[in-house]
């Protein structure tokens, strides 16, 4: 796994968390928010006095979609500061000698040269639609090089970009675009309604990464990067998020027709990122999954385990 015997994994119930249980045999240990309140400092200090691991990658979020972001702007600030102020603080206390922590692409600026490449990060405003989010978001990466500067700690982080798997958030209001759309497609189908309406005009690019491949990613970088600069780590690549849904509707052998909403939020158009310092790194592109086996194998998780998926039940 890496030099590091015991690595604690917050956020570890999440989707991306999910992916580090291939790593529990060599001494990952996962914690969700049933384990430990990371918004309160006293219950994060517990949980490293309790592990005492050697090394952490934090994963834990207060994370949604588009609309998610937008309504509750305040709180994803307020909580996700919170929890990457207490956990990194508690990291630094108990002499954890290396963290790894998971940003977000949201974090650069609305308009960035293309691609987003990691010297942008602070170079102007972010989106408005999820400012909140991508603001403390940001925020991590500087908590981390001023601990660095005053107290040597090998604290990194690193950029995806929109992750997608199993064990997703699948509400219709506050999730991810592919959770989103793969709910309300199979519910479509399983109603037999002939229409399905989805929010924005399916226009806007992104880039996806399925989550096992993050989860790779960051045991690659805590093996091999110790920099203060972000890394982007994400799988370069665009597609639209009306061939998303095309592709979605096909692994749920949904006939109907999709109805775009526009007066619903869409985000940003685009925002393509460069792997290239990653790549430099040794990792390589082929060690992604492709998307459309990603996605296929997404749905038919999602198939198996439905109504019992987070955001349903």
């Amino acid at each position: 796994m890496s030099s590091y015997k015991r690595i604690l994994i917050t956020g570890g119930t999440g989707m991306v968390g999910s992916a580090f249980r291939v790593y529990e045999p060599d001494g990952a240990v996962r914690v969700g928010s049933s384990d430990c309140n990371l918004t309160d400092i006293s219950e994060t200090m517990s949980l490293l006095h309790e592990h005492k691991p050697d090394a952490v990658v934090h994963l834990a979020a207060r994370v949604g979609g588009v609309k998610g972001n937008y309504d509750f702007v305040g709180d994803f600030f307020r909580e996700n500061i919170m929890m990457n102020t207490n956990i990194l603080e508690a990291c630094r206390l108990y002499e954890v000698s290396k963290v790894v922590s998971l940003l977000s692409t949201c974090i650069y600026p609305d308009s960035p040269r293309y691609p987003l490449t990691e010297d942008q990060i602070h170079a102007g405003e972010p989106h408005y639609s999820n400012f909140g989010y991508a603001y403390a978001k940001r925020m991590i990466e500087v908590q981390c090089r001023a601990y660095r500067q005053q107290y040597g700690c090998n604290f990194v982080t690193a950029v995806p970009n929109n992750i997608f798997g199993e064990n997703d958030n699948f509400d219709l209001e506050n999730s991810h675009v592919i959770p989103a759309i793969i709910r309300k497609i199979y519910e479509a189908r399983e109603n037999d309604e002939n229409t399905v309406t989805l929010w924005g005009d399916g226009s806007p690019l992104r880039e996806f990464t399925y989550s096992s491949d993050v989860a790779d990613a960051l045991m690659f970088v805590m093996r091999n990067y110790d920099d203060a600069t972000p890394i982007n780590i994400g799988c370069t690549g665009e597609i639209s998020i009306k061939n998303v849904a095309e592709l979605i509707a096909r692994n749920m052998n949904y006939g109907g027709e999709i109805v775009w909403d526009v007066s619903m939020p869409k985000g940003q158009l685009r925002k393509p990122s460069s792997n290239g310092r990653f790549l430099d790194l040794g990792w390589d592109d082929s060690f992604y999954t492709p998307f459309k086996t990603g996605l296929s194998r997404t749905c038919t998780w999602f198939e198996k385990n439905y109504p019992n998926v987070r955001g349903v039940k």
